[in-house]
């Protein structure tokens, strides 16, 4: 019986919130929460908030972010921006992201933000990088005491629309053995190809660094061609455009191009995040995201949250999301959480004692809590 549980589904809510999961793409300004916006921007006197009502402003973030379009949903991170330019700003919500993101089951987060968009009111990018560390660090500690385990590293992110990617890149290596695990570009894709910030990926490899590249998100294959074979990314942030390289037979039967085999057989991880990508047009329902036939395919995928204050998630949400649109069980969860941490930038025996000393042992405890409830109904 408990084999079966780990294929029932949809997996009740309880056991979804209770599940361990791993994130790796998630952003630091993308998930505040709506009360703190309003609180920092009385503190801070940003006054362009389009409300002052938190209720309110959560519900403004999540209709102004699902436009269909990249550009428009990264306008609404300007008042998060906007509200995070002191010290203590950076500290609590980092603060706060390592509370919530262990209070919704994460085990192990990868939260990743850029120091260059917080530099407005006299802080260095050494002061941004140092007090959001310190952030996530409080955070962790809080949330042992509330009885959840979560482990957080930091990613530092460059504006591929800027010129900084270099230093950024610096950074990172700079403060990779203190809490920092990798970099990352982001931000418009159109128009910004990876190539641009060459030599920022080029010095990072030098320096046997890890990164990630946004690429197939709101832009197709070559995107994603030039952020692995010219760049060389560890990961695709999105590479939800990959699917263009897969074709689809009168038999069923799915026919892999040279890229999409490429990456599906170098087991390069997919950051997909299902309800983001809906927001912005790079997929047009939950039920036809292709997360579903890349995991069909056996693709490296991961599930994850990008914005949560933008897309109003979490992952217990994606979770549940993906439960009832692909019918997936605790066996589908538990792949996706070993296939993120896996994936993730901190050392290999590091990450075999997360899964195997908790992803799996509380997968198991799941599945035969489920197992008990569908004896019952017997």
């Amino acid at each position: 019986m408990v084999s079966d549980a780990g294929t029932y589904s949809p997996v009740p809510l309880d056991l979804v919130e209770r599940a361990p999961k791993v994130l790796l793409h998630d952003h630091l300004d993308g998930g505040l929460r709506p009360l703190t916006v309003v609180e920092l921007a009385e503190e801070t006197g940003y006054a362009d908030l389009p409300s002052t009502d938190p209720d309110e402003l959560a519900r403004w973030f999540a209709a102004a972010a699902y436009s269909g379009s990249l550009e428009r949903y990264l306008e609404t991170f300007r008042h998060t921006v906007g509200v995070t330019q002191t010290a203590d700003a950076l500290r609590r919500v980092a603060r706060e992201c390592a509370e919530d993101l262990a209070a919704d089951g994460v085990v192990y987060a990868e939260v990743r933000f850029a120091p260059e968009l917080h530099l407005e009111r006299g802080l260095d990018p050494h002061q941004v990088v140092e007090e959001v560390l310190a952030g996530f660090a409080e955070g962790q500690r809080l949330a042992a005491a509330a009885g959840h385990r979560i482990r957080v590293g930091v990613l530092l992110t460059a504006m591929r629309t800027a010129t900084h990617s270099r230093q950024i890149a610096e950074l990172s290596v700079e403060y990779r053995d203190r809490g920092v695990v990798g970099f990352d570009i982001a931000g418009a894709e159109a128009g910004f190809p990876p190539t641009r910030h060459l030599d920022a990926f080029e010095y990072l490899r030098r320096e046997n660094a890890h990164f990630t590249i946004h690429a197939g998100e709101a832009f197709g294959l070559p995107s994603i061609w030039e952020a692995l074979q010219w760049c060389g990314a560890d990961r695709l942030g999105h590479g939800v455009r990959i699917v263009d390289d897969i074709e689809i037979g009168p038999d069923g039967e799915a026919h892999l191009g040279r890229l999409a085999a490429y990456v599906r057989d170098c087991r390069i991880p997919l950051e997909m995040c299902p309800s983001s990508n809906v927001q912005t047009g790079a997929a047009d329902s939950i039920e036809t995201h292709p997360i579903g036939l890349l995991r069909r395919l056996g693709f490296r995928v991961t599930v994850n949250t990008d914005n949560r204050l933008m897309s109003g998630t979490s992952m217990t949400h994606e979770m549940e999301l993906l439960s009832a649109a692909f019918g997936y069980g605790l066996n589908d969860m538990q792949w996706f959480a070993i296939n993120a941490m896996k994936s993730a930038f901190i050392p290999f025996d590091e990450r075999l004692v997360i899964i195997n000393d908790h992803i799996k042992p509380q997968f198991t405890a799941l599945r035969a809590v489920l197992a008990e409830r569908l004896t019952e109904r017997i």
